[in-house]
């Protein structure tokens, strides 16, 4: 697939911690119980010294914060480690996503200063005071308000990325003039692609729960004109190969990491080439995890010991084979004769619901 030294850009999820309880997270059952095959995980400063040394911390362009299951607001270490990284690097892009909805002033004005100017925050706020609970279910509006301000206020940079659903909608023109005289940068009206599943399946509606279990949101589409084209394309999609699971047999995949020179650490220190390979070892919805067809490349190449960066090392993580026989599958025939069915679905051509959030 690539070398190590092909790689630019690094996507850390730094821990699988999270105050929030997203109901289209992969980290709850449906905002509710915690993913049972979690263990919250987290990389501490140590972890990222094993697996980032400075000579390889030199050769990177970018270094992403965000992942699958958590929030890097939560984490212990995450300004000891940007301050790690910035100390060899100090021209790179750093950015984090998060939802805001944790730490204090301080920690927000150290965090702005840490990151610089070569950097940003994305902060991930899907509505107004009335509604951004909605789908961020347990995140306090004053205290990503609070963040918000603080972090701007101290110098840093920042961009809101606001996912559109039928609830608020109506609210996009006004955040994005808040977004501007609170100072942020950028404001992304995201046409949400979570209307389209994991296993590839449309649908109208999502019910979000509590921790309890108790009924709290219905989560709906927004109106056509905020809808993700690939809620239209699916359909067409669908008809020209005769269901999804043909097209992705045939999709001509485009490797949007292997392009940027990108690599991904779990929070386990597991190296992978994205979020969305790694993505698939953890759904919730099996009872065994390794039903999902990501372990099989695991396991063959000797397990999650194997790829685990932060035993190993990022060297021998490499020297194991994985991402050569990740790139190798995309020839394959079909995904029963071994071609990876996640890249397929993330980076074939012709369906892109990632990339229509943007558009």
């Amino acid at each position: 697939m690539y070398k190590i030294s092909d790689i630019k850009q690094v996507h850390i999820e730094i821990t699988q911690r999270c105050q929030a309880a997203c109901s289209m997270c992969d980290r709850n059952i449906n905002g509710g119980e915690v993913n049972p095959h979690l263990d919250m995980s987290e990389l501490k400063l140590s972890d990222i010294k094993n697996i980032f040394k400075p000579s390889f911390i030199k050769q990177l362009q970018a270094v992403q914060f965000c992942g699958n299951h958590g929030d890097p607001i939560v984490a212990e270490d995450t300004l000891e480690i940007i301050e790690y990284l910035r100390k060899h690097n100090p021209t790179m892009w750093i950015s984090m996503n998060t939802n805001a909805g944790a730490r204090d002033e301080k920690w927000w004005s150290k965090l702005a200063k840490t990151i610089g100017r070569n950097g940003n925050v994305i902060f991930s706020v899907d509505g107004l005071k009335d509604t951004n609970h909605l789908y961020r279910q347990n995140v306090q509006w004053d205290i990503v308000q609070r963040s918000m301000k603080a972090f701007i206020a101290a110098g840093g940079r920042a961009r809101w990325d606001f996912l559109i659903f039928e609830h608020n909608q109506h609210q996009v023109d006004e955040a994005e003039e808040l977004s501007q005289t609170m100072g942020f940068e950028k404001f992304v009206a995201k046409k949400t692609g979570r209307f389209i599943t994991a296993n590839s399946e449309k649908k109208e509606q999502h019910q979000a729960v509590d921790r309890k279990g108790n009924k709290t949101a219905e989560l709906k589409k927004p109106d056509e004109k905020y809808q993700n084209a690939a809620i239209k394309q699916y359909d067409t999609v669908k008809a020209k190969h005769g269901s999804m699971d043909a097209y992705y047999d045939s999709a001509e995949i485009h490797c949007k990491v292997k392009d940027e020179g990108n690599l991904f650490i779990t929070a386990e220190g597991l190296a992978l080439p994205c979020c969305w390979t790694a993505g698939r070892m953890y759904k919730w919805w099996n009872a065994n995890p390794k039903t999902e067809q990501i372990w099989n490349f695991v396991d063959a190449v000797g397990g999650k010991d194997a790829i685990s960066a932060k035993k190993n090392g990022l060297r021998a993580v490499f020297e194991t084979g994985i991402f050569d026989r990740i790139e190798e599958s995309w020839t394959k025939a079909s995904i029963a004769e071994g071609k990876l069915k996640v890249c397929s679905m993330k980076c074939g051509k012709e369906f892109d619901p990632f990339a229509s959030q943007f558009k």
